[in-house]
Formats: C-alpha cells, structure tokens, sequence
C-alpha cells in the first residue's frame, strides 16, 4: 500500500517578524539560486504579498551591486 503523507505548510518569514533589507546580502541571497534568479513562492514560502516585497529588495541589491545579475 503506498503511504500518502502531507508536506507541512511552509510559513511566511516575514509575517513571523523576520525582516529583509536589501542592505543585509546574506539574508536576501537566502531568495536566490546559484545562477542568481529568485527563487519562487513554493520554495521560499513567502506568502504573495511578502513575495513582492522580496522581489523589490532583490532588484534594489542588484542595481547597487550588492549581488550579482548572474553568475
């Protein structure tokens, strides 16, 4: 018999307390892969509205060159 199991909801960072500014690169490079993209909602467990405001500090930390464009 094969056993179904539910993954566990991921929960949202920052709607715990947990703050992202793109000043801080070791906690925005927690959103990004290797090559340097962002990594999506179902990975990160960001809730939508969070999500967008990642996005925004991750393009914010590229443009000063706080992280790279790609790798």
């Amino acid at each position: 018999m094969a056993e179904f199991y539910r993954k566990r909801k991921k929960i949202c960072q920052m709607c715990a307390g947990k703050d992202v500014n793109y000043k801080d690169v070791d906690i925005v490079k927690k959103y990004i892969n290797e090559s340097g993209k962002m990594l999506p909602r179902r990975v990160t467990g960001a809730c939508a509205k969070h999500q967008r405001f990642i996005s925004i500090q991750v393009k914010r930390a590229r443009f000063i060159g706080l992280i790279p464009y790609k790798k």
